[in-house]
């Protein structure tokens, strides 16, 4: 089992910023995995924000982030960030990361792909 440990989540208000970061064990080196963060707010299903795989060369977005947040890896850290700039009440959510060593074509945000996954923190936004 490989553990994912997030941390950055909190409470702003609308056009603020926020920083995740999300540490894998040393054992699980995440620049040739598929890493990727999801949300879920309440009553709603867990959705993909950002994708990246490939060493980092293959990088998407859901449309409602496009512009506002950046995912970015720390080799160094072993960890993959989410930079959220101009945060939105919409942006409310629990906050996920996940990995999985690969994923079929097609299939980078659907998150009955992913093998593991952290243990999730808040981000809040108000208006």
């Amino acid at each position: 089992q490989v553990q994912l440990v997030e941390s950055g989540g909190g409470s702003v208000q609308a056009g603020g910023s926020l920083r995740l970061s999300c540490a894998a064990a040393r054992y699980y080196p995440i620049s040739n995995k598929v890493m990727a963060w999801f949300r879920q707010a309440p009553g709603k299903e867990r959705e993909a924000v950002a994708i990246m795989y490939d060493v980092g060369n293959n990088i998407f977005y859901t449309d409602a982030v496009k512009g506002r947040f950046t995912i970015s890896q720390d080799n160094a850290k072993n960890a993959v960030n989410l930079q959220m700039n101009n945060l939105e009440p919409e942006d409310t959510a629990v906050y996920y990361c996940a990995s999985t060593p690969d994923v079929n074509f097609g299939q980078h945000f659907d998150p009955r792909a992913y093998k593991y996954w952290g243990q999730g923190t808040q981000v809040t936004v108000s208006s």
